[in-house]
């Protein structure tokens, strides 16, 4: 094979369609598989790294450029996994390289740093080079190679590409792209006896050595025999790093001993992560409920890929999950379980580490470049042997679903309706629960979706015969579902019995519950403390210099900030329209939640969990922890507070402002509305005793709301469907929404006119739009989006093919090419 001419097809990160043909260099020949990296010039300059899709002898049109190096022993994408990502290019219509782009760790995403090197013909002349280019060619002639940082500081200020064009227009310089490899395994060196000294004779001798002149040294060797053991029989190699800690000042001492050969000194890749060993708990006791519910999965699963826990809040799913695990264990197969967000894995890793120890591993964004590279290649099997066992149970949200599995027997999806499973931007903007199903398909695994609030396309794939259908009506202990109280506002307000955002119900019950050393969970669905400042006078709003969005109050920072670009900006203190002074604030956050709780509560301990709170890596273990252990009496917090967290002491579950989430212009939001109260009230006397809910509203005979007294879901599933149908939603219509942004909003409204008129052309009434979204202009693009409607029963691919030709012809003229197009299947 040596001498067969070899071609690869190589896959890039970057949002282009297809892969790029290179030729094998002959001695890389029978090195290279399909799914490992190698470095490959992209463009005149650029250099990234790549993946082999195809290996094949059939020469492209055009000469092709040489792989410049192979950057994998192994593989480290699998077929399943391209097949996988080729299934979300196509379904989501973005191209494989956004997959790539998203799929990977991005310590494997390598592109090069440009670097500046001497022109070959250079010769030095102070004469012909200003003081600048003296010094760049000076620092050259001693380093060969500088990148433009380095320049930067040699030069004294940054914008040097003027400086350096000039330079390379007049061949003193060149640039020069070198791949940076980021990944680096962790590696920690260990100190070892030599076998010379190992007897207790000679170890004898070379101590009374040491202690005649080097004491030091002998110290360290003491250190070391006391931690590997005085035993030569049981002794065992010890960390560099733990005799330094015995021993002041031994890192001279240690690099003598090993110098003379008297320690040895190896370095070993280790693990980022610690070890857990299963504990020795009982095995797990299915209540009756319980059991009758493993055994109707286990019959259905037979029957279906595709099955629904639909068992209510508390009623022990996660139970029934381990035991499905340990069955698929059995078999020697690996575990997929996903959650919408990295809060929730939090919890659920401690419980799983009880039963499966170290074959649990966790993968989420939280995690640092190495972190995930160690991940993935753990999963992968490439990890150097005795670093840690391979994982069998993989824990994450959405983009655990990339790692290179390949032998999948089970996927759960935990809490599947929850909206965090859609990916918003970069493209693809694919969804985690159903492409779970199309990664279930390509391993013949099965998938078990839980929920006590399932999303209406789920449940209407149940009632059609598509999934199978489990049921859970009863809380785990017998506890009884809690007991809900819905507040008008309205009366509140006019007898003057609430204080501030508080009703007297919800602090009554507040101080009754603490009075019982039990706990609250409050639950607001907007973080910040106000919601927008506003003038008494003319109702001026201050609004975002880059989005067409009221900006919002953080207190502790004494701010204003955009919730969508992130600019902030000092509280003005006038109206800067009529310069009035008279500026109140409207609308409350859970910042203003949780300091107006504490003054009206001052004995409680609040802690506040939304999206400021929780930046930092530890933040939700230490909030959690902390509500665990009782150190906090009350947790205020937004959509975070209602997702699958299991408290004991939790007997109160206050919902603030119910009617924010009904009035949302959505056609989903009284699903939503119906998932989040349902679900947050599910916190509530999870452990010996019926909790309560009290919802705050100032329309408490909404239909919605009354469900959700009654615990109702059927009865919100057939009348949001009656409305789905009428009005051509999903799951009667699939959705394709086509976002157009430009800088311009007159260029943008014109492009929007002619890519609707060419849609309807093709797609008649079925075509709505173009419109502004609710916010308009985010970080200065502004935004219209077009609707396209897709009859169940057409074939969809054939339709999404349609709107590509049209979106392509769109994307050819000329005037429009500065138009950005977006594309959202299924948009949520």
């Amino acid at each position: 094979m040596d001498r067969i001419t070899l071609f690869a097809e190589v896959l890039l990160p970057l949002p282009v369609p297809g892969t790029f043909t290179y030729r094998i260099p002959f001695e890389l020949n029978e090195a290279v598989q399909i799914g490992q990296r190698v470095s490959v010039q992209f463009g005149s300059r650029k250099v990234y790294a790549g993946l082999i899709l195809e290996l094949h002898q059939k020469p492209p049109k055009t000469v092709p450029k040489y792989i410049i190096s192979l950057l994998d022993e192994r593989p480290v994408v699998y077929r399943n996994q391209i097949k996988f990502w080729s299934w979300i290019a196509e379904y989501y219509m973005s191209t494989l390289g956004e997959v790539m782009a998203v799929a990977l760790p991005s310590a494997f995403k390598l592109s090069s740093e440009s670097k500046v090197v001497l022109a070959p013909e250079f010769e030095p002349d102070v004469e012909t080079l200003s003081e600048s280019e003296f010094r760049i060619t000076e620092a050259l002639l001693e380093r060969e190679k500088l990148t433009i940082s380095e320049i930067s500081d040699i030069v004294g200020f940054q914008k040097v590409h003027p400086l350096l064009k000039n330079m390379i227009e007049r061949h003193l310089i060149y640039m020069e792209e070198e791949l940076k490899e980021t990944y680096s395994r962790k590696k920690e060196k260990k100190i070892s006896l030599s076998e010379q000294y190992n007897s207790d004779d000679q170890l004898q001798i070379l101590m009374d050595e040491l202690g005649k002149r080097a004491h030091k040294q002998l110290e360290v060797l003491i250190a070391f025999i006391s931690l590997a053991g005085f035993s030569k029989e049981n002794r065992k190699t010890v960390r560099k790093d733990e005799i330094k800690k015995k021993v002041v000042n031994a890192a001279s001492a240690i690099s003598t001993l090993v110098e003379k050969g008297i320690l040895l000194e190896t370095e070993q890749v280790i693990s980022r992560f610690e070890a857990n060993e299963p504990q020795a708990e009982e095995k797990i006791m299915l209540s009756d409920a319980q059991q009758t519910a493993f055994s109707e999965l286990n019959e259905k699963m037979e029957k279906h890929q595709v099955n629904l826990l639909h068992g209510v809040t508390s009623s022990g799913k996660t139970e029934l999950y381990i035991k499905l695990i340990e069955d698929v264990l059995k078999e020697g197969k690996q575990v997929l379980y996903l959650l919408p967000e990295i809060a929730l894995t939090t919890q659920i890793i401690q419980r799983l580490r009880k039963y499966f120890g170290d074959a649990v591993g966790v993968y989420h964004s939280r995690y640092n470049q190495n972190e995930r590279a160690e991940v993935w290649e753990n999963v992968a099997g490439i990890q150097q042997k005795g670093v840690h066992e391979p994982y069998k149970i993989i824990l994450g949200p959405r983009s655990a679903l990339f790692l290179p599995f390949d032998n999948l027997g089970l996927i759960i999806v935990d809490e599947e309706h929850d909206p965090s499973y859609k990916q918003y931007d970069p493209s693809p903007r694919y969804n985690a629960r159903d492409a779970a199903i199309y990664l279930a398909t390509l391993h013949e695994a099965k998938v078990v979706l839980g929920s006590a609030t399932p999303a209406l396309e789920t449940y209407f794939n149940v009632q059609t015969g598509k999934y199978g259908l489990v049921t859970l009506k009863e809380r785990y202990g017998g506890i009884q579902m809690p007991e809900i109280m819905v507040v008008n506002m309205k009366e509140e307000k006019r007898r003057r019995m609430s204080q501030s955002h508080f009703s007297s119900v919800l602090l009554n019950h507040l101080h009754q519950t603490l009075e019982e050393k039990h706990q609250a969970i409050l639950f607001q669905n907007r973080r910040g403390f106000s919601l927008r400042i506003e003038c008494d006078q003319c109702n001026w709003v201050p609004q975002c210099k880059y989005c067409d969005v009221t900006m919002t109050y953080h207190k502790k920072q004494d701010l204003l900030k955009c919730h969508y670009c992130g600019y902030s900006r000092p509280v003005p203190p006038i109206c800067e329209q009529c310069e009035s002074p008279n500026l109140v604030m409207k609308g409350f956050g859970t910042e203003k939640v949780e300091e107006e709780l504490s003054m009206l509560i001052p004995e409680a301990k609040i802690e506040r969990m939304d999206l400021d709170t929780t930046r930092s890596k530890n933040a939700f273990q230490k909030i959690f922890t902390d509500f665990e252990e009782g150190k906090t009496d009350i947790l205020t917090g937004t959509q975070m507070v209602t997702k699958g967290l299991d408290f004991d002491k939790v007997q109160i579950v206050g919902i603030l402002s119910a009617d924010n989430m009904l009035s949302f212009p959505d056609f989903r939001s009284h699903e939503r509305s119906f998932q989040l109260m349902e679900q947050v009230s599910g916190r509530a006397g999870r452990k010996n005793r019926q909790g309560k809910v009290i919802i705050q509203s100032w329309q408490p005979s909404h239909p919605i709301i009354r469900d959700v007294v009654d615990h109702d879901y059927h009865r919100m599933y057939v009348r949001e469907l009656a409305e789905r149908q009428k009005f051509r939603y999903p799951p009667y219509y699939r959705l394709v929404l086509v976002r157009l942004k430009h800088k311009k909003y007159e260029i943008l409204n014109e492009a929007a006119d002619v890519l609707a008129k060419d849609m309807r052309a093709q797609f008649g009434k079925r075509v709505y739009g173009p419109e502004y979204p609710m916010v308009s202009r985010v970080k200065n693009w502004y935004i219209k989006q077009i609707l396209l409607k897709i009859p169940r029963d057409h074939h969809l691919n054939a339709e999404k093919q349609n709107l590509k030709q049209v979106i392509d012809r769109f994307k050819g003229l000329s005037k429009f090419k500065s138009v950005r197009v977006q594309l959202d299947v299924d948009p949520q």
